[in-house]
């Protein structure tokens, strides 16, 4: 086989495989309801979780108001409020921080010795180093989501039943999409 036979991979390809465009659409319409219900309820904690059948919110809301959020959630996704499917508190800003200081402190301490002693004296640019990519990770985080976790083109998605539950202990509400 020669390389002009060979079908170069794309990054975009992978995420418009039905599975993850189907998860990435369900992500960007959960994190537009957290935003709509952060909205009604500034001083609620919020908290949900997406994958390709739906999501999961979790939080003491009244389910008719779930209802009106997603609903609204959708429609303003679709009327091009792209920006609310990135939200600031989402697993993949924290993901994206804790491997890029992980990867920070281990050049920090590279070629400390074996010494706890060595180790210590290192500390303070460890330190340095993992307190600058936790500022420079912030934005990453967010650009991640925006091009890789989630979509803020819901397509053809579309709210198929809103059930409510408790999960943990904790009021939940399953939301079940298609498309």
């Amino acid at each position: 086989m020669s390389l002009s036979n060979t079908k170069e991979f794309k990054l975009q390809d992978l995420l418009e495989t039905p599975y993850l465009s189907r998860t990435r659409r369900n992500h960007g319409l959960e994190h537009a309801t957290l935003h709509v219900l952060s909205e009604k309820f500034p001083h609620k904690s919020l908290a949900g979780h997406s994958d390709m059948k739906g999501f999961w919110l979790l939080g003491d809301i009244p389910t008719e108001d779930v209802q009106a959020a997603v609903k609204e959630a959708l429609n303003r996704l679709i009327g091009g409020e792209n920006n609310l499917a990135v939200h600031p508190n989402c697993g993949t800003n924290f993901a994206v921080a804790g491997f890029l200081v992980a990867l920070a402190s281990m050049f920090g301490f590279w070629g400390a010795g074996r010494r706890w002693q060595d180790k210590l004296e290192r500390l303070p640019f460890a330190a340095t180093l993992a307190t600058i990519t936790l500022i420079l990770a912030q934005p990453l985080g967010l650009k991640v989501q925006q091009h890789i976790t989630t979509s803020g083109n819901p397509g053809d998605l579309s709210i198929e039943e809103i059930i409510p539950t408790t999960k943990g202990g904790l009021k939940a509400h399953r939301i079940i999409t298609r498309g």
